[in-house]
């Protein structure tokens, strides 16, 4: 498995077609729901809603990519497995990869710009981020 944050995700029959897989859709939402957790799990308990409330920056996305491995089913728990892979001037990229049973079912990359809450325009990476996240970069 991946190494990583971990966040686990209780996958559940609600969650499913009726090919008894989960949807589609639910797969993004299982990745944000990660990366948000990340946040919270290193900024003092701060997730998007801290931040752009308390902090003063918001991190809406640009791109979103996934690769679906293989069917998600309410058999087991989902675990989504995060890390930052880039900070650029404006903006951070994560990568998700998603498991269940030591399987992986899908992976994809999230990429956020900051940006001032009140007037919706592009700001320059947070003095606080880049001290939390540069030292978790990628070699």
């Amino acid at each position: 498995m991946a190494t990583g944050f971990a966040h686990e995700i209780r996958v559940g029959w609600g969650d499913c077609d009726p090919a008894k897989i989960a949807y589609t859709g639910r797969i993004p939402e299982w990745a944000l729901a990660s990366i948000d957790a990340w946040w919270e799990a290193h900024l003092d308990g701060d997730g998007w809603f801290q931040m752009e409330l308390d902090r003063g920056y918001g991190t809406p996305f640009v791109s979103m990519q996934l690769d679906f491995r293989h069917p998600i089913t309410p058999r087991h728990r989902l675990i989504c497995r995060v890390h930052p892979v880039r900070l650029g001037t404006k903006s951070i990229s994560f990568a998700v990869s998603g498991f269940q049973n030591d399987v992986l079912c899908f992976e994809g990359e999230f990429t956020n710009v900051f940006v001032d809450p009140n007037g919706f325009q592009s700001i320059p990476a947070p003095v606080e981020v880049r001290a939390l996240v540069a030292p978790m970069l990628p070699g």
